[in-house]
C-alpha cells in the first residue's frame, strides 16, 4: 500500500513527527530549566551560560541550510530518523559534563546539529502529504513545541531539583533514542523532492534554491519577520525561567513550570485557532494568512513588554498567556505563508536558509541578555524584546501590501 493511497497515513504521520518534535524542543528546554543548578555546580557565570545557549543557537542556523538542502535531496523519513536518533544519544551524553567546554561541545554542538536536520525534512514532509488541511497538520505539529518545552518544565525542572541536573538529560535522552528506533519502524519512505544524481546537479540544485528565495521580496521579508520571532523565542525560553527564580524566588520546579505553562498554553490555543480561521479564510485569499500573522506580532509586543515590568508573578503569568496566544497566531501560518511564494520542490532549502538567517543572527541574544544582566537588568532585557515583534509586524505588513501577490502568482501551482 503506497503512502499516496493510505489517506490514513497522512495523521500517523503527523503523530510521529509531533513526538520527534516534542524532544526536539523538550531536549533544548531541559538546559535552560537547570540554568541555576548547573551554574552553582559547576561554577559558571551568567555570560557562560548564556555562551552556550548562544554557540547552541549559532550551530542551528549553520546547520539549517545544509539541512534543508539534505531534506529536499535524500529521503526525509531517514533523516528525521536519524537527527533523532543523534541529538538524543547527546542529549544523553550531555548529562557527565562537568566543565563548559563539555557542554559547549554535547549541548551546543552535538545537540543543536542533530536538531537542526529535523524541521526543515519534517515541514517538507508534512507540506507532502497535506495540501488543503496544510496549516491545520502544521498547527498540530506545532502544538509539541508547546507541549515539550510546557512538560520540560513541569517534569524536568522535578527531576532536576530532585535528583540532579544530570538525570534529566539521561531521561530525556534515552527516551529519544527508543522513539527513533520506533520511527524506524512505522514511517513510510518519502520521494524525495528532486532526483540528483550528480555532484554539478547538486550544484545547480542550490543556486536555484537560492534564486528562488532572494529573488522574491516577499519571502525575504517573511524570513525578517521569522527572525523577529527568534530573537524574542531564544531570549525568553533562554531565561525566563531564571528571571522567576530570582525576581519572585519561586523554587527550580515552580520557575520551570510557572515560565513556560501559561505561555505555552494559550500558544495552543492560538496556533490552533490561528490554523483552523487561516485555512478557512485562505479559499477566499491567501493574504488573509498574512493578516493572521501580522496581528499576531502586532497585538502580542505589548504583552512581551510586560513580562519583565510585572510586579507579581500573576501579572506576569497574564502577560505570558497574552504573549503566547498571539505568537500562535503568528505561527499558525510561519510556513504555510513561505509555501505560498515557494516552488515544492524548494521548500526544505526555504526552511533551512530562513531557519540560518534566523537562529544565526538571534545567537548573540542569550549571550547579551546574560552579558548585560548584572548592569542592564534581566527584567529590562526581556521587555527591549517586544521592539522585534512591532519589526516584525511591520515585515509582514510590507509584505502583504506590496509583494506577496506578485511573488504569489510566480509560485507553480501544485496539483
Amino acid at each position: 500500500m503506497t503512502t499516496s493511497s493510505n489517506k490514513f497515513y497522512k495523521w500517523e504521520l503527523l503523530i510521529w513527527l509531533w513526538l520527534a518534535y516534542f524532544f526536539n524542543q523538550g531536549d533544548r528546554q531541559i538546559f535552560n530549566i537547570a540554568l541555576p543548578l548547573i551554574k552553582a555546580d559547576l561554577g559558571l557565570s551568567d555570560a557562560q551560560l548564556g555562551l552556550v545557549g548562544s554557540i547552541f543557537i549559532l550551530t542551528l542556523g549553520v546547520c539549517f541550510p545544509i539541512a534543508g538542502i539534505v531534506g529536499d535531496v535524500f529521503n526525509r523519513k531517514k533523516i528525521v530518523g536519524y537527527s533523532l536518533l543523534f541529538w538524543s544519544a547527546a542529549t544523553f551524553f550531555t548529562g557527565f559534563s562537568f566543565s563548559l567546554v563539555h557542554l559547549i561541545l554535547l549541548r551546543s554542538l552535538a545537540v543543536g546539529g542533530g536538531e537542526a536536520f529535523y524541521a526543515p525534512a519534517a515541514y517538507g514532509i508534512i507540506g507532502q502529504h497535506h495540501q488543503r488541511t496544510r496549516a491545520l497538520a502544521m498547527s498540530i505539529h506545532q502544538t509539541s513545541l508547546y507541549a515539550g518545552i510546557i512538560f520540560s518544565g513541569a517534569i524536568g525542572g522535578y527531576i532536576a531539583q530532585t535528583y540532579g541536573w544530570k538525570s534529566t538529560f539521561f531521561l530525556y535522552g534515552g527516551a529519544g533514542i527508543v522513539l527513533a528506533g520506533l520511527l524506524f519502524w512505522r514511517l513510510q519512505p518519502t520521494p524525495v523532492a528532486v532526483a540528483a544524481t550528480s555532484v554539478e546537479e547538486n550544484r545547480r540544485f542550490i543556486r536555484q534554491a537560492l534564486a528562488e528565495l532572494f529573488s522574491k521580496p516577499s519571502a525575504l521579508l517573511l524570513c525578517f519577520a521569522f527572525l523577529c520571532l527568534v530573537v524574542v523565542n531564544v531570549g525568553y525560553t533562554t531565561w525566563m525561567p531564571t528571571f522567576l527564580h530570582e525576581k519572585f524566588q519561586l523554587s527550580i520546579a515552580e520557575a520551570g513550570f510557572d515560565s513556560m505553562f501559561y505561555h505555552h498554553v494559550f500558544a495552543f490555543i492560538g496556533v490552533m485557532s490561528g490554523g483552523l480561521l487561516s485555512d478557512r479564510l485562505a479559499l477566499k485569499s491567501p493574504h488573509y494568512r498574512l493578516i493572521i500573522q501580522c496581528l499576531g506580532m502586532l497585538l502580542g509586543a505589548p504583552f512581551i513588554f510586560g513580562i519583565g515590568q510585572a510586579s507579581t508573578p500573576f501579572l506576569t503569568y497574564v502577560y505570558l498567556s497574552g504573549f503566547g496566544f498571539f505568537r500562535g497566531w503568528y505561527e499558525s501560518n510561519l510556513y504555510a505563508s513561505l509555501f505560498a511564494v515557494i516552488e515544492p520542490r524548494y521548500r526544505s532549502s526555504a526552511v533551512g536558509l530562513s531557519a540560518m538567517f534566523a537562529f544565526a543572527t538571534a545567537s548573540v541574544v542569550p549571550f547579551l541578555l546574560g552579558y548585560l544582566k548584572p548592569t542592564f537588568g534581566l527584567a529590562n532585557g526581556l521587555s527591549t524584546l517586544a521592539l522585534a515583534y512591532g519589526l516584525g509586524a511591520l515585515c509582514i505588513f510590507v509584505c502583504w501590501r506590496y509583494f506577496f501577490q506578485k511573488d504569489s502568482q510566480l509560485k507553480t501551482i501544485e496539483p
